[in-house]
């Protein structure tokens, strides 16, 4: 082991983070106090909950299970309204400026147009990025198909998005699905029209039922799978964006329990790794316990930057392929 302490700073989007753990949307919310948490226990940006045009209540109970392989939750975006999200974020980066934490503000709509207005609004927070909340999978009822079903609509909204806060200085990440058939193609499509970074990926959507009355457990009867079933899906979503986008910054997202788990993320394409549902697993100590365990795993294995671990899953494999037909035999 290394006597020296690895350094977790990282770049991303030009701005050097104090650590590569980024707390993911909707789990603590807005609330100051809790954003200020997270960036204490090691997140080197924080993300607010996703705000849209107006107040929503979001569903009714119940609206999220452990279900016993991962959470299931509908919350259904509730939120107070952009407008007064933009006093909260406005004092959030007051308070985390100072650390060289980064603030990131989510944003929603119900159309393309409507994203670029919420984007144009939550920019007098002058928020350090947006993060443009395209796939969230259980408001469909409300909102229809997510823009992050298809290429046409995700890049659509971004252009919106990117209009809107033109020559204001705040890069724009478009948070992608992974229920889509090729989320490489999705992910090449905003960036051509303008996304500066990507969020692989929001939560998958499954159902959960109450085997004696057969009927859904929650009250909007489908949801958003996170936690530890996630995590494959979100290692092999990460990669595939990272291949089809090598240049562009990606925060990885899905099922990072542990420190093991993040530098995994890493190793898959991320250039930063967003941290949820492990709150609900190991309490609200685990950020905490995520950069201990990665600083530690990095001491061990004489690894003293996050760079050196970034995209390794992308280098030449291990193991030799088979040859696709047997040698020629040779002469007795």
């Amino acid at each position: 082991m290394s006597d020296l302490s690895p350094n977790l700073s990282v770049n991303f989007l030009d701005r050097e983070l104090p650590t590569p753990l980024v707390l993911a949307s909707g789990i603590w919310g807005t609330t100051v106090s809790l954003l200020e948490r997270a960036a204490a226990d090691g997140c080197g940006a924080v993300t607010a909950k996703s705000c849209g045009p107006e107040p929503r209540h979001g569903h009714v109970n119940p609206s999220c299970i452990d279900w016993g392989g991962g959470l299931l939750n509908a919350i259904g975006l509730a939120n107070p309204g952009v407008e007064e999200e933009i006093g909260l974020l406005q004092e959030a980066k007051a308070k985390l400026q100072p650390r060289g934490v980064a603030v990131i503000a989510s944003i929603f709509a119900g159309t393309a147009a409507e994203f670029g207005d919420v984007a144009r609004s939550v920019a007098r927070a002058q928020p350090d990025f947006i993060e443009v909340n395209i796939s969230c999978p259980n408001v469909e009822d409300s909102f229809g198909e997510p823009f992050a079903a298809n290429a046409e609509s995700a890049a659509a909204v971004t252009g919106y998005v990117k209009s809107a806060v033109a020559g204001q200085d705040i890069p724009v990440i478009v948070k992608l699905a992974p229920n889509v058939p090729s989320i490489g193609r999705i992910a090449q499509a905003v960036v051509n029209a303008g996304a500066d970074a990507l969020c692989a990926i929001n939560t998958m959507p499954g159902l959960v039922l109450d085997p004696y009355s057969g009927q859904p457990v929650l009250a909007n009867r489908s949801g958003g799978i996170s936690g530890p079933a996630l995590k494959p899906i979100a290692l092999k979503a990460v990669y595939d964006t990272r291949k089809a986008c090598p240049h562009t910054p990606i925060i990885g997202t899905g099922g990072v329990s542990n420190g093991q788990d993040a530098v995994e993320m890493l190793m898959a394409g991320a250039t930063v790794v967003g941290v949820g549902s492990a709150i609900y697993y190991r309490g609200a100590g685990a950020i905490r316990l995520i950069r201990t365990e990665f600083q530690e795993w990095m001491a061990a294995q004489n690894i003293s930057c996050v760079a050196d671990l970034q995209d390794r899953a992308h280098n030449e494999p291990l193991y030799a392929t088979a040859p696709s037909t047997p040698p020629a035999p040779t002469a007795a």
